[in-house]
């Protein structure tokens, strides 16, 4: 099966780009990254903090099948309605560090849009490890999650 999210990594660089278009209005794509509510259901995860603003911070826990608790938190830079969100996003306890993320988001028709996000890692070897997990297949999951949970609210009472 075709995964619909795409993952482009170019040898020898430090970045990856990641495409998805959703069969979902801009509004309702881009309120699934800024409201907690939504964030919670797709990503399966504990919002703590989401300051949708310039200089705002983020911070989840996601507790995993034996318990344990994991942490990511980072702060936003920016974040223009419907448009971008520029962020930092680090996994607490993990040796790889701090990532650059750049979230844009267009509107392709009135039930379609886009998302094209740019990531950075400090090293190409950063990227490497984290393209050796199952990192793919894991955001195509998280963003099929994101259209069918998102589609829902979009659909008359």
């Amino acid at each position: 099966m075709e995964l619909k999210t795409k993952v482009h990594a170019e040898d020898g660089k430090q970045e990856l780009v990641i495409t998805r278009t959703f069969d979902l209005p801009l509004e309702l794509l881009f309120k699934a990254y800024i409201e907690p509510e939504i964030v919670e259901q797709w990503m399966g995860t504990k919002v703590v903090k989401l300051e949708n603003r310039q200089h705002g911070s983020w911070q989840f826990v996601t507790t995993d099948p034996m318990g344990n608790k994991h942490g990511f938190h980072g702060t936003i830079h920016e974040c223009i309605l419907n448009q971008k969100i520029t962020r930092t996003f680090e996994m607490e306890n993990a040796s790889f560090g701090a990532q650059l993320e750049f979230l844009e988001f267009e509107k392709i028709t009135e039930n379609t849009s886009m998302l094209s996000m740019h990531i950075i890692y400090r090293t190409v070897e950063i990227r490497d490890e984290i393209l050796k997990l199952p990192f793919a297949k894991g955001i195509n999951m998280a963003h099929n999650r994101l259209e069918n949970i998102v589609s829902q609210l979009n659909k008359p009472s």
